[in-house]
């Protein structure tokens, strides 16, 4: 029983693969077959030359300075909005409250931001301002909630004793709860930032603007050389990104 039991979930997985195949209806003979892999290598050498000539270049950096402008603002107003929610959502405000905010953080995160800059698009148009909106309100819920929990396991006792001294609520909570919750947002917030560069880059897809609206185009047309530079422009922005944020969390967070 044991011995059939041990070889039963391999079998399994091995039925469910094949299964999927047989469902999509994958040619794989067609797809590695000599035709098959050289019109692939036709195309991937098209990516070997990227286009750098200075009309391009500038194209690109134009749309580079839009996709950060886009990851920005978008984690910015995500950041200052997230806070907000974020105090209700963690019991500072009710239950009543507490419920109602929670249930709009995870309604904001469950919508990927591609659907939400779809929505967007269909709201304000194409260009950065959708993709801005979209990462705006997808990361308002990822923030939100991450904003909350820290704000659940802050101490309370340096809030209730400036209260008891007679302090107001929003000076309490500014000199006592946030000195110690400062680090924490600055990490999530520059964590979101890291990510939300990478997804503006993605939300061009939808007509949002950046980047990705350039790789769009250009793969669209098979412009294989133009797209290898934008590529090629993405991965020099997220690694300049990376490099700002992990001097920024140890300049800011560790220290």
């Amino acid at each position: 029983m044991k011995s059939l039991s041990r070889y039963a979930v391999p079998l399994l997985l091995i039925v469910a693969v094949i299964s999927a195949f047989a469902y999509l209806q994958l040619e794989v003979g067609a797809l590695f077959s000599r035709e098959g892999l050289r019109q692939m290598g036709s195309y991937a050498s098209g990516f070997l030359n990227p286009d750098l000539s200075a009309g391009h270049l500038r194209a690109i950096g134009y749309g580079a300075l839009e996709t950060l402008a886009m990851s920005a603002i978008g984690t910015l107003l995500a950041a200052l909005f997230g806070l907000l929610l974020a105090l209700p959502a963690a019991g500072r405000c009710g239950l009543i409250a507490k419920g109602v905010a929670r249930l709009l953080l995870n309604a904001l995160r469950a919508i990927p931001e591609l659907v939400w800059a779809a929505l967007m698009v269909l709201a304000a148009g194409l260009g950065p301002n959708a993709g801005t909106l979209a990462l705006a309100l997808h990361t308002t819920g990822v923030l939100g909630r991450l904003f909350a929990e820290a704000l659940e396991n802050t101490p309370p006792a340096p809030t209730e004793a400036l209260q008891l001294s007679g302090s107001g609520r929003i000076s309490a909570f500014c000199y006592g709860t946030l000195p110690l919750l400062w680090p924490q947002l600055v990490a999530y917030t520059l964590y979101r930032w890291e990510n939300n560069i990478r997804m503006a880059s993605v939300l061009g897809f939808v007509g949002a603007g950046g980047l990705g609206q350039m790789l769009y185009m250009s793969l669209s047309l098979f412009q294989e050389a133009q797209a290898s530079t934008v590529i090629l422009a993405m991965l020099l922005m997220v690694l300049a990104v990376d490099a700002l944020s992990g001097w920024a969390r140890q300049r800011w967070v560790r220290s």
